[in-house]
């Protein structure tokens, strides 16, 4: 299920969509886990994974260096980011039932 709650302030927001929209254009965002499903606090960490087109897997240079801007922006918390190729069917149906994209594909 796809919900509209995502506990993230607009400027930390528009921070970690700009650096998505650099390292990794045309793949789709999903956030999910405690900032969406409300149990987060303040210093809980972000939970995202990329899906690309085709739910292709993302090659890891990328995927490393989105992880370093990510980790050297100045939000203030963790983000965690996952590859929608790489994770297990289980994984997959979790994330289905709540989450937010956060960057549409296309």
């Amino acid at each position: 299920m796809k919900t509209d709650t995502l506990d993230l302030l607009p400027r930390h927001r528009d921070i970690i969509v700009t650096i998505l929209r650099e390292h990794v254009p045309g793949v789709e965002v999903w956030a999910y886990g405690s900032r969406v499903n409300g149990r987060s606090h303040p210093g809980s960490d972000l939970d995202l994974v990329l899906r690309a087109p085709q739910l292709e897997r993302i090659p890891p240079d990328r995927l490393d260096a989105l992880e370093t801007a990510l980790h050297d922006s100045n939000v203030p918390f963790l983000i965690e980011v996952r590859d929608w190729a790489g994770l297990p069917d289980s994984f997959h149906r979790e994330m289905a039932r709540e989450h937010v994209v956060l960057i549409p594909s296309g």
